[in-house]
């Protein structure tokens, strides 16, 4: 029977096994997704089945810039306690997968794709088995400069892995590129998307969805005050509301935390000191655990699995 790959995903998810033996698990079962599971532990996964319901909320962000400095990814690994994520063996498997992803179109899943031939959800099972607790290749994102195009990529990894940024920038000119001030401008702001998590490069590509609901909230704020505004203020305050929330959040329209002046402006500067034009093209920030629900331990449901 025909195995779609929603379901070999969720017994993946469940049970923590390679691809190819959830499929066989899932057809085996003739589909049925219990008797998959039954299947996976009956062939020796049962120590990653009976960890793949906890949260693996802790690991470490990693990114690298290679291609010459033109090209640029970050990828998050997570495992479920910072004691087994400082583990010199999680750290090196960090790393494969970081490998794993500068050899990727952008775009592919992780859980598709191997390092030195060995897939990295197979990589990650076997380490999970070693160690003890659940390891999730959870995401990644690459940035580069377009073909015909001048410019460098630049990373950031703040406190040891928990948090990391990608920038890339194009530059008119070699030159430009190379330029000191230009390099210290995109250190500069890849600390600054550390510290000031913009959601978009401009307000332009900021998701409309979110925008609408922002909106929504200051309208809400209005409606809530002791001694609310007559409604025709209203459209006028929201925009006014809106358009300072922009520049919080769109990070060439933020303002440094360093020299307390705009990106933008910080930007046209480096690019007037190297003599030609900067620009960013692309950025993206990882932060460790970001939308994962945190483990908190229970001693006793601990020391009732220790006596089982």
């Amino acid at each position: 029977m025909a195995i779609s790959i929603e379901s070999i995903k969720e017994l993946r998810e469940r049970t923590q096994a390679g691809m190819a033996d959830c499929k066989s698990a899932l057809t085996e079962a003739e589909g049925d997704m219990d008797k998959a599971v039954e299947v996976i532990l009956k062939k020796g996964q049962a120590k990653s089945a009976k960890r793949a319901g906890n949260v693996a909320s802790e690991g470490e962000v990693v990114a690298a810039v290679f291609g010459g400095g033109r090209e640029a990814v970050i990828v998050e690994v997570n495992i479920e306690t910072d004691f087994s994520a400082r583990n010199a063996k999680f750290k090196a498997l960090a790393q494969r997968v970081l490998g794993a992803a500068q050899a990727a179109p952008a775009g592919a899943q992780l859980e598709t794709l191997s390092f030195d031939g060995k897939n990295l959800v197979d990589d990650a099972n076997e380490l999970t088995a070693i160690v003890g607790e659940k390891i999730t290749l959870r995401r990644w994102q690459k940035v580069g400069i377009a073909e015909g195009k001048e410019g460098f990529c630049s990373s950031y990894i703040h406190m040891g892995g928990k948090i990391g940024v990608l920038l890339a920038l194009e530059t008119s000119s070699k030159s430009v590129a190379e330029n000191a001030a230009v390099r210290t401008f995109a250190e500069e702001t890849a600390m600054q998307v550390a510290a000031m998590e913009p959601l978009a490069l401009t307000s332009a590509e900021l998701d409309p969805a979110l925008v609408a609901r922002q909106r929504d909230i200051f309208e809400a704020q209005l409606r809530d005050e002791a001694k609310p505004k007559p409604a025709a203020m209203w459209l006028k305050i929201i925009d006014g509301k809106v358009a300072k929330w922009f520049q919080e959040v769109s990070l060439v329209d933020q303002e440094s935390a360093q020299h307390k002046k705009a990106i933008k402006e910080l930007m046209a500067e480096a690019g007037k000191a190297a003599g030609g034009e900067v620009q960013i093209v692309g950025f993206a920030r990882f932060a460790l655990g970001e939308g994962l629900e945190k483990k908190v331990e229970d001693l006793r449901a601990g020391v009732a699995e220790l006596l089982q």
